[in-house]
């Protein structure tokens, strides 16, 4: 299959591309444009719409994409989409593939029924980096393996599909960008009502890199607190002290480490924030029971403690 033998507009019945390539591309349709298909798809369709507006159905279940929204069609029940009615043009990203199983955690807090999935909540400040995933997927899809993927067009509308393995996994990992950067709202705990929300963002700070050198001067002074009206809110409305609160942290990012690599116990302790492994080997014992390694090869899941793993993706070291 090429992308030359790609319909630009489906009539009732067509068939969509086979599950096993990944087929991305960039279309601006007019009135009149789109696609029905009664049967569905193998693969999993990603649209994602930067101009104009579309409409999109997935068995008895019916949406309207506009700017930023990413929608998803699951594979397996009918559906049809197109120009939304009413609306000058649609102009959108879309890919066909067979979706990583990780990705279905997170877009499941999305879920409308019958296998749509509708994200409108992405920030307007990653609608520049989704655009360029998306760029960089329909580059890496034309990949042959020699030399660097070829540079993208903006003048024209473009499809490519990924034959190679290479080039189909470099695609699916641009693709997994775009879901993390859209979905990953839906992985945040649910704040705390009455919580002040410049303590909320002191936590998330210190959440989102534990082992960065945090100390409550430097907390107080990135939310624009006196550093002890800070240090006391902080304990009143979480009952612990930031400092408390970064030691979790670093704990918690030390046990995913351990669980999703292979590095040696001292540079996850290094990466985790904790200066002494002595002193890391100590408290990691009194938090969990069960010193690093040991952890490592016998301890229980994450999820055992109350994180979600689904959280924080595991990486290899």
């Amino acid at each position: 299959m090429s992308a030359d033998g790609l319909p630009r507009t489906a009539a009732p019945g067509d068939p969509a591309p086979p599950p096993g390539p990944v087929v991305v591309g960039r279309y601006d349709q007019s009135p009149g444009y789109g696609v029905n298909r009664p049967r569905g798809a193998d693969s999993w369709l990603f649209t994602w719409t930067t101009g104009g507006q579309g409409r999109l159905s997935q068995g008895a279940t019916r949406t309207r994409a506009g700017v930023g929204d990413l929608v998803v069609l699951a594979p397996g029940v009918r559906h049809d989409y197109g120009v939304a009615p009413g609306a000058p043009h649609w102009r959108f990203w879309w890919a066909h593939c067979r979706a990583r199983p990780s990705w279905r955690a997170w877009l499941r807090p999305y879920a409308t029924g019958d296998g749509l999935h509708v994200i409108t909540s992405t920030p307007a400040d990653a609608h520049d980096r989704i655009e360029a995933a998306f760029r960089r997927m329909l580059s890496d899809a034309r990949w042959t393996g020699t030399g660097a993927p070829p540079a993208t067009e903006d003048d024209r509308e473009q499809v490519a599909v990924a034959h190679g393995t290479a080039a189909r996994e470099l695609a699916l990992c641009a693709l997994e960008e775009v879901v993390l950067l859209t979905a990953g709202a839906a992985r945040a705990p649910t704040p705390r009502p009455g919580v002040d929300p410049r303590i909320r963002h002191a936590q998330e700070l210190i959440a989102a890199d534990p082992a960065a050198p945090h100390t409550v001067r430097s907390l107080a002074a990135d939310v624009a607190l006196p550093p002890s009206r800070f240090a006391h809110l902080f304990s009143q409305q979480f009952g612990r002290s930031p400092m408390r609160e970064l030691r979790e942290a670093r704990l918690r990012h030390a046990a995913q480490l351990l669980e999703g690599t292979d590095l040696p116990v001292g540079r996850v302790a290094a990466a985790s924030g904790f200066a002494s492994p002595c002193h890391f080997n100590r408290v990691f014992h009194e938090r969990y029971g069960l010193p690093p390694g040991a952890y490592r090869s016998n301890g229980p899941t994450i999820s055992e403690y109350g994180i979600d793993a689904g959280q924080s993706p595991k990486v290899q070291g």
